[in-house]
């Protein structure tokens, strides 16, 4: 193979210490794992080369293109069922930059009163300086929804299933109400990932996930995607490069290897979360259980509909404890298997406090209507052996006889 940049003339030591070795000039096609693209610009020949870099979309510059990133957009693409994707540096860079792509100054957005809590920050404190109004509804309700739809209105916003309070949106319904109304439907599918459902194919048009959760599944990468229509998606890539938030080539090539072993790590987490539900509620120190397996849920039958079964309902579940702090704590330091942690998805199982994290910064009376109490603890379930887990949460609550 013709090396690149070949010649016979020889440099001094310090110049030749920065080109020997630059280029792999033997042939290195098809490794069995992919490699990791750590560079920031790729050289080309001449200036013929670089247009021809252009119009083939190659690769020129890291921010615009790079070959993890690449691949994992190719991933993502065919995981959701959409037609393009973007892979950015964040859940949250991910759901910026889909909205900043779609709307402008004078337009309307409904979402979803029950969400991650820096999802409504974004709609409260950021939109309306840029001349966009968000009103919340219970999509639960979508008689509710369709009443907060306007001629203004562009974009309709849910989770599949809410954070932390575990709320199951049909979605089929919430898809035909957008496209009615001449909007489009953003999911945010974290929760769910599309190993249990694939929002694209009831009817959204972009499809949000945190791959920093579940599809990496094992806490040490942040990333996001948007995945749908492609000519939403060119509209974000757009937005995307010139806000400069595009995941960089190691973070993409460890959630792409993360993601080979998502299928086998969500299926047990999603069924170890529907035998721990059913457990905890019959737990006499538990007030409530939200998880859509349960026949207790107010959506129970909608996400059989839409899940299939009790052990494909989500990872991720909330109980309610008494309203006391120091139980609570006692509660958490009893546990052995279960820590607290700032995240979700990974493969062991962790808890997060939503009044002191999540929605911290949500007025309490906010969080009231939302159903957010002190005593809610929002659980991210792993892959541990079920009955471990069971009996260790079981063990945890009788600081509550005392």
């Amino acid at each position: 193979m013709e090396q690149f940049k070949r010649t016979e003339k020889e440099f001094s030591f310090e110049t030749e210490i920065l080109k020997q070795g630059a280029y792999i000039n033997a042939l290195a096609s098809n490794p069995e794992t992919a490699p990791i693209y750590l560079t920031t610009a790729f050289n080309v020949e001449d200036l013929d080369d670089l247009y021809d870099r252009y119009e083939k979309k190659g690769f020129c510059y890291n921010r615009n293109r790079n070959p993890n990133r690449n691949a994992l957009i190719e991933l993502m693409t065919y995981a959701e069922g959409g037609e393009d994707s973007i892979i950015c540096s964040s859940g949250m860079g991910a759901i910026s930059t889909t909205i900043f792509s779609q709307v402008k100054c004078g337009d309307h957005i409904v979402s979803d009163m029950t969400l991650y809590g820096e999802t409504i920050d974004i709609f409260k404190e950021v939109l309306p300086a840029y001349g966009v109004e968000v009103t919340f509804v219970d999509f639960t309700k979508l008689e509710e929804v369709e009443r907060a739809i306007k001629s203004e209105t562009k974009i309709l916003y849910t989770e599949t299933v809410s954070n932390p309070m575990i709320t199951v949106v049909d979605i089929d319904g919430a898809a035909k109400l957008a496209h009615d109304n001449n909007c489009i439907l953003v999911v945010d599918n974290t929760f769910m990932t599309s190993v249990a459902f694939r929002p694209i194919a009831h009817g959204a048009d972009l499809v949000i996930n945190s791959l920093t959760k579940f599809a990496n599944g094992h806490s040490d990468a942040v990333c996001g995607s948007v995945t749908g229509k492609a000519e939403l998606i060119q509209k974000a890539y757009r937005y995307q490069v010139l806000l400069g938030n595009t995941a960089d080539a190691f973070t993409s090539w460890l959630v792409q290897r993360g993601m080979r072993t998502m299928s086998l790590r969500i299926e047990k987490q999603m069924k170890n979360a529907a035998k721990l539900a059913k457990a905890l509620e019959e737990s006499p120190y538990v007030l409530k259980v939200n998880h859509p397996s349960l026949m207790s849920h107010p959506q129970h039958e909608l996400a059989m509909k839409l899940f299939g079964n009790e052990y494909s309902c989500g990872g991720m579940l909330s109980i309610v404890l008494p309203d006391s702090m120091e139980k609570i704590n006692l509660f958490m330091r009893k546990l052995n298997l279960a820590h607290y942690a700032m995240t979700l998805g990974g493969y062991r199982t962790t808890l997060a406090h939503p009044v002191s994290s999540s929605h911290y910064d949500t007025p309490e009376e906010e969080r009231a209507k939302m159903g957010i109490t002190l005593g809610l603890i929002r659980i991210s379930v792993g892959i541990e052996k079920a009955e471990d887990l069971i009996h260790d949460f079981l063990e945890a609550l009788n600081v509550y006889k005392e």
